[in-house]
């Protein structure tokens, strides 16, 4: 928690107490349904908020800005990020129902206006979305496959409307066929060894008539 603050000096109380809230709200829940793996819950705040946070590095979501998570498992990067940016539209989907109704119940829990969440496949979205999130659902050709009619037409950030996907380790395989996709270390922004090999992957895609 004290390296979210410090990342991010600019949060307001009602963003802190939310913050801080998650801890017991997914010690709660993983108790239940075990949504993050029994390893990784102590470590809550680096491996999937402060991760999820990554993406903010990159790129600062406008108020307005409509951002699909796919693949949100428990809620992430999407319920971090829609902390960060409570103008910001957010829409988690996942396949997987009881991790859903994790999602539904934390947003609820934190009073996120700015939150929808579906069990849903991501073929099966409506709608365009200025970016698209992920935490490493898939190798990002049929990431792109499920996703690339989804893009807004109009941009209005620094980067281009696209993916920003977290993953880690050697891309340059799976990379290879999106000349235009730019690797952002995650380790440049936080210290913790955890990032060491994590990485935020912006893939600029083209709206579809």
């Amino acid at each position: 928690m004290e390296e979210i603050i410090k990342q991010f000096p600019n949060l307001t109380e009602n963003q802190t107490l939310q913050f801080q809230k998650l801890e017991a709200l997914y010690h709660d829940w993983n108790a239940k349904i075990n949504v993050i793996s029994r390893k990784d819950i102590d470590e809550l705040y680096t491996k999937h908020i402060l991760h999820s946070l990554a993406i903010a590095k990159i790129q600062p979501f406008e108020p307005g800005t409509y951002i699909l998570d796919v693949g949100t498992g428990g809620g992430f990067p999407g319920i971090p990020l829609a902390i960060l940016f409570p103008e910001t539209r957010f829409y988690l989907i996942d396949i997987i129902l009881k991790k859903i109704k994790v999602v539904q119940a934390v947003a609820e829990a934190l009073e996120l206006k700015n939150v929808k969440a579906e069990q849903l496949r991501a073929e099966h979205v409506k709608g365009d979305y200025d970016f698209i999130v992920s935490r490493a659902v898939t190798n990002m050709p049929d990431f792109v496959s499920w996703i690339k009619d989804k893009i807004k037409k109009q941009n209005k950030h620094k980067l281009n409307n696209g993916i920003l996907y977290l993953k880690g380790g050697d891309l340059a395989e799976e990379l290879k066929d999106f000349p235009r996709a730019t690797e952002y270390s995650i380790a440049d922004f936080f210290s913790n060894a955890f990032f060491e090999t994590k990485k935020v992957v912006h893939v600029p895609l083209k709206f579809k008539a």
